[in-house]
């Protein structure tokens, strides 16, 4: 494979010289930094994260701040989920819309005051969406990116650890919910959240000095625990049913498409894809969890295309041999047409069979226990 060139256009985070020591051996670019995404073998990592505890540097993970008398409103243009009730301290899952239903983005926003929020970004330029609504229609309202730079504790022991460092009551924070906890002199935000199906914790720490100290802490405190440094995990997210932006879903994606309406049950009148949304009816594509037969597969480096009787029907955007479920694993984009031919679905030039889902196999398979 050829060398990533490193410059200035792709930033550093407070952690790289702790996850190169820790032996990250794989990168991807995501909002303009280095995301590690292998550090023994994603089988090895995803074994690990499943029965321990790992930290991840996850400073990709920007910020998009809105301050001032309109930042509620701001906040409200850019997604159709109705943010009338969120309370101070929640975060909520947002999908981000253009004026026609497109998926901008997938990100949490968290309200800090009545006046202040962070959306907290997946991989795509939302600052400059914000910027341009917030100058087009004359808002009362500051745009920027603050120096806070998230690490996430995950896996099953992701409380112990956390209880270790920040005291026994942080345990007490309910999922999506966060509290304030000082370290070395500044608060940092915590929250009950992460990008995996295993249970965690986000710290938004606060500025890149005492990154490495809290980092060194957790680890320090961890030892015991099994403790290592990990990153998001392909196996893990598809098994959880975790979208990637940029990957299962896109601008190229409405909002009912991805199958993300669930969160948007009541589209709010003040977000600019009201009108495109509620007059979009039912959705020819829609995304769909899967599972594959055949021989294990390496993770997918490209999409794959679904076939219905020598017709293509739609893509394989995500897939990956599940060690624990003994199958391949998969996310998709088919014909909603198709889907009630689901045993004449095959991928990879017709040799094997695409078996759809009703959700994330983590989940079919425990309601099937």
């Amino acid at each position: 494979m050829p060398d990533l060139s490193i410059s200035h256009r792709t930033r550093s985070t407070p952690f790289a010289d702790r996850i190169m020591a820790a032996g990250a051996k794989a990168f991807t670019v995501y909002n303009h930094m280095l995301l590690p995404t292998v550090f023994r073998s994603i089988e090895e990592d995803y074994h690990h994260l499943k029965r321990a505890v790992q930290i991840w540097d996850v400073s990709c993970e920007r910020q998009v701040e809105l301050i001032g008398p309109d930042a509620k409103r701001l906040a409200q243009l850019m997604t159709p989920r109705d943010l009338s009730r969120q309370a101070i301290g929640k975060c909520l899952y947002t999908p981000i819309c253009d004026a026609n239903g497109h998926l901008l983005n997938d990100p949490v926003t968290i309200k800090l005051a009545e006046d202040r929020y962070w959306i907290s970004v997946a991989d795509s330029d939302v600052i400059l969406f914000a910027k341009g609504l917030a100058a087009g229609l004359g808002l009362n309202v500051s745009v920027w990116e603050p120096e806070i730079f998230p690490v996430a504790v995950q896996g099953p022991k992701s409380d112990a650890l956390m209880a270790r460092v920040f005291g026994e009551s942080i345990t007490t924070t309910p999922f999506f919910g966060t509290q304030t906890r000082e370290f070395s002199g500044r608060d940092h935000l915590i929250a009950r959240s992460g990008y995996s199906g295993q249970g965690g914790y986000e710290i938004y720490v606060d500025g890149p000095l005492v990154g490495l100290e809290l980092w060194d802490a957790l680890m320090e405190a961890g030892q015991d625990l099994d403790v290592h440094a990990g990153c998001p995990n392909l196996i893990e997210r598809i098994e959880s049913g975790l979208l990637s932006y940029g990957n299962d879903i896109s601008s190229d994606h409405t909002l009912a498409e991805a199958g993300l309406m669930r969160f948007c049950k009541t589209i709010s009148p003040d977000c600019i894809a009201n009108n495109a949304l509620s007059n979009m009816g039912e959705p020819k594509r829609q995304l769909r969890y899967l599972s594959l037969d055949g021989d294990a597969m390496s993770p997918l480096s490209r999409t794959m295309q679904i076939d219905c009787e020598g017709q293509k029907v739609g893509q394989i955007t995500s897939a990956v041999w599940s060690p624990d479920f003994a199958t391949n694993v998969a996310i998709g984009m088919i014909d909603v047409a198709a889907l009630g031919a689901e045993s004449h679905l095959v991928a990879e030039n017709g040799n094997r069979t695409v078996t759809v889902l009703t959700g994330p196999i983590s989940m079919t398979q425990r309601k099937a226990a």
